[in-house]
């Protein structure tokens, strides 16, 4: 047994399986802002600060991750924009939310969260974070 112990740091990115990347890349843009890249082998992602949304077509995912599906993604955002702000945005947008607001436990600390699909049915996560008063 290894007496290594591995210290995580961050998350790089993160991999959507899409039908049509740069419909998807269309909707994050309009829907919260996120900035579609194409890199030189002409593969989509989605750039926000120091993150990244990698988007992989339907039909073109490689064999190591061949168990992964389209809509099959569950992941949260954290904004600095009020929640009643995004909701708005959300309704005016015709995205439906489907839960919330609500008070989950987020990686540093209690977050209010609404919950969305995405259009290829991904159910995505966009919470404030809370102060210690909640």
């Amino acid at each position: 047994m290894s007496n290594t112990k591995i210290k995580i740091l961050s998350i790089d990115h993160i991999v959507l399986v899409v039908a049509n990347p740069v419909e998807t890349c269309a909707f994050y843009q309009k829907i919260l802002g996120l900035q579609p890249t194409q890199d030189s082998s002409g593969r989509w992602s989605l750039k926000f600060g120091q993150n990244r949304i990698s988007l992989q077509s339907l039909g073109k995912v490689p064999e190591i991750a061949r168990r992964t599906t389209r809509g099959s993604a569950n992941f949260c955002l954290i904004t600095d924009t009020p929640l009643q702000e995004v909701i708005a945005h959300l309704k005016a947008s015709d995205v439906k939310i489907v839960a919330g607001p609500s008070v989950k436990e987020g990686g540093v600390g209690p977050i209010m969260s609404i919950y969305f699909y995405d259009i290829d049915g991904n159910l995505v996560e966009v919470s404030n974070r809370l102060g210690e008063d909640g």
